[in-house]
């Protein structure tokens, strides 16, 4: 049974209330006086429901776009990693394809220089030890990884870090345990 209500605070607006649906016999059987259950109450035990029914809208409409909120921040931070991991992509198959007359060995450091040509070229000698005889222009250092990934050097302290973190809680935590819980042991002194 539906029931139109205007709220006290917002006279003009008319909310509707669901009352539960009366049965003088549920059943057959008469269990409470249909006097009772079918008065008409207190008009504002009406307004009060109504009151409440918008408050309980307010809220789920609150919460949704609370949830919603989180989502999209996680859609740019995947957005943000996927360009990230495009970027990084193109940068590793730039270097493999920079011409080199060695066979590059992973956990080396590699320099890359370019000539006046245009081509770019890897070469095991840093610029510090060509001196000021260097003969073409140095472009940057790069350490080529265990899955032929390329870090630049002033990353490679960091990444270095990275995998002794992982290392340890690798050789530490052989399987996976039982609980489904965060297990940081190992990762801290």
């Amino acid at each position: 049974m539906d029931r139109a209500v205007s709220l006290p605070s917002q006279p003009d607006k008319t909310l509707t209330v669901m009352l539960v649906e009366s049965s003088g016999a549920p059943s057959g059987l008469e269990l409470v006086s249909s006097y009772q259950t079918t008065r008409v109450g207190d008009p504002m035990d009406l307004v009060a429901l109504a009151a409440q029914v918008q408050k309980a809208d307010e809220f789920v409409k609150a919460n949704a776009c609370n949830k919603l909120s989180v989502i999209a921040d996680q859609i740019r931070y995947l957005q943000d990693q996927a360009r990230k991991a495009l970027e990084e992509a193109k940068r590793d198959a730039d270097l493999h394809h920079a011409a080199c007359n060695i066979v590059k060995k992973p956990g080396t450091v590699y320099y890359l220089y370019q000539r006046p040509s245009g081509q770019k070229y890897f070469s095991i000698i840093s610029p510090k030890e060509w001196g000021p005889s260097c003969p073409h222009p140095f472009l940057g250092a790069f350490k080529l990884q265990h899955d032929m990934s390329w870090t630049p050097m002033e990353e490679v302290g960091k990444r270095d870090a990275e995998m002794a973190v992982m290392d340890k809680l690798l050789s530490q935590q052989t399987a996976l345990p039982p609980n489904t819980g965060p297990n940081f042991k190992g990762l801290t002194d």
